[in-house]
Order: structure tokens, then C-alpha cells, then sequence
């Protein structure tokens, strides 16, 4: 998996790319914790790129969410793929972890 990350005026993105599972869990939550210790609580996850999510993934996300929220902040997720969308749709997690078609819709800057 490679993940690319890059800051906006109001918010951070973080794309992860290709399979997100156990191997790359670990790089998206560390990249996620550094934009929150650098001052940008508000983080759009980028998953057009994303092919594949396992519960490792999923729970990178969450644990990423909860931390941006104490930050005063929030994680949204835009533009899912139909594989990842039906796995947050399974568990449930849609509910919590909501999709936006484009990195703009995410915090309403477009």
C-alpha cells in the first residue's frame, strides 16, 4: 500500500492506495496521529485509490476518527469504491465512518 499525504487550508487529506490491511494499518493510523500532532485535527481519507479494506483497516480508521475527534477535529472518508463501501455497509461502520463523493464534499469546501 502506498499513502500520500498532503495539507489544505482546512483540512489534511491522507490517500492510501492499493490494499488496506494488517501490512499498511499500521502507516495510515502513524500518519494520521503526526497530521493531529501537527495541528490539523480535520482529515479527509481519500479512498479512491483504496481496492481492498480488511477489519485492520477498518480499525485504523476508527482509532483515527476517535483521535481527531478528542483533537476537536473529525475524520470523514470520500470517494469509497463499491468494495470498500459494501464492507463499511456489513459492519455497519457506514453509520459512523460516512462517505462523500469528492475530498471537497468531505467538509463541505466544494
Amino acid at each position: 500500500m502506498n499513502l500520500n499525504v498532503s495539507t489544505h487550508a482546512h483540512h489534511a487529506v491522507v490517500r492510501p492506495e492499493g490494499r488496506l490491511t494488517a501490512s499498511g494499518a499500521p502507516r495510515l493510523k502513524q500518519a494520521i496521529k503526526k497530521l493531529i500532532d501537527d495541528g490539523n485535527p480535520r482529515i479527509v481519507v481519500d479512498l479512491a485509490q483504496t481496492e481492498f479494506i480488511d477489519s485492520s483497516g477498518l480499525g485504523a480508521l476508527i482509532g483515527g476518527l476517535k483521535a481527531a475527534r478528542l483533537a476537536e477535529g473529525d475524520l470523514r472518508l470520500a470517494a469509497a469504491s463499491d468494495s470498500v463501501k459494501s464492507v463499511l455497509k456489513l459492519t455497519s461502520l457506514d453509520r459512523v465512518l460516512r462517505d462523500h463523493p469528492t475530498v471537497e464534499a468531505a467538509f463541505g469546501d466544494g
